[in-house]
């Protein structure tokens, strides 16, 4: 059974050093990669019809300008990689929804780590602490 991991991808150098690791391993491995990103979206349940309709309309550009900004040049940059590749696009929490993700039949997710430890990161917590600690499938954490 071929690899399929999944890649935690915002554009930073973080992620395109998790990317290229991904990438690698998945060519040894004769495996497949899912590009993930996640924009961070609260639920508000206060909010009248109209300003939901105005609030899904704003979700629905943003989705089309992660796509075309971030998603669509990284494809276009991995097409002669020899590595199958698919993308994702979601909102939510992005431990969670990188979490979920992966139970479409990932065998492993990889993300970047950019070193940060300042204090929100401490008493919040990191994407990549919490992945470590609740992700579904094994997570590499590449420096």
């Amino acid at each position: 059974m071929s690899a399929k991991i999944v890649v935690g991808y915002d554009g930073s150098e973080a992620s395109n050093r998790a990317l290229e690791f991904a990438v690698e391993r998945a060519r040894e491995e004769g495996g497949s990669i899912v590009v993930a990103h996640v924009l961070e979206w609260s639920a508000y349940s206060f909010l009248t019809p109209s300003e939901l309709e105005e609030r899904h309309k704003r979700r629905n550009e943003e989705l089309a300008r992660a796509k075309e900004a971030l998603m669509d040049p990284v494809v276009a940059k991995l097409a002669d990689s020899g590595v199958t590749v698919e993308t994702a696009i979601k909102y939510g929490h992005i431990a969670n929804t990188l979490s979920d993700i992966c139970k479409d039949g990932a065998s492993q997710i990889v993300i970047g780590r950019d070193g940060d430890n300042n204090l929100g990161a401490r008493i919040f917590g990191s994407v990549a602490g919490s992945l470590a600690q609740t992700a579904p499938v094994p997570c590499t954490i590449v420096p």
